[in-house]
């Protein structure tokens, strides 16, 4: 049961990473203002809004194909969640300097730190369930 719920999650963030990736590559400006919060971090730019595009596309692509292939998993969901959390960590950096309120960490929460814990625990997961084979 602990095994399908850990590849249901894999693939709910898998899934969830591809999409963000593929609107930030379809509408870089539909994404900016679709997205709470993003208008306050800098201006609009295509081509870093496409570049982090591609990131979560790989991201995306790592969650799925780990859940497929038990064999690439730890490797997959480690990288990918090793980004999730740097990301995460840059966004508290941005309100430990001032950059951002307090409150942006509760507003992005859902789809960035919630992630990153996601994949935190499923790469922790997938490291002990392979030694347990």
């Amino acid at each position: 049961m602990a095994r399908q719920i850990a590849l249901l999650f894999a693939v709910l963030l898998g899934a969830g990473a591809l999409a963000n990736g593929s609107f930030m590559l379809a509408s870089p400006a539909g994404w900016y203002f679709a997205v709470p919060g993003v208008t306050t971090t800098g201006p609009f730019n295509q081509h870093f809004l496409r570049d982090i595009g591609i990131i979560f596309l790989f991201i995306g692509a790592a969650f799925l194909i780990g859940a497929r292939w038990a064999e690439y998993r730890v490797v997959l969901w480690g990288a990918a969640s090793l980004w999730l959390a740097c990301h995460a960590s840059f966004h508290v950096w941005e309100v430990t300097v001032g950059i951002c309120g307090p409150s942006a960490l509760i507003r992005d929460f859902p789809a960035v730190s919630l992630p990153a814990l996601i994949g935190a625990a499923l790469t922790f997961w997938a490291v002990r369930d392979r030694s347990s084979h």
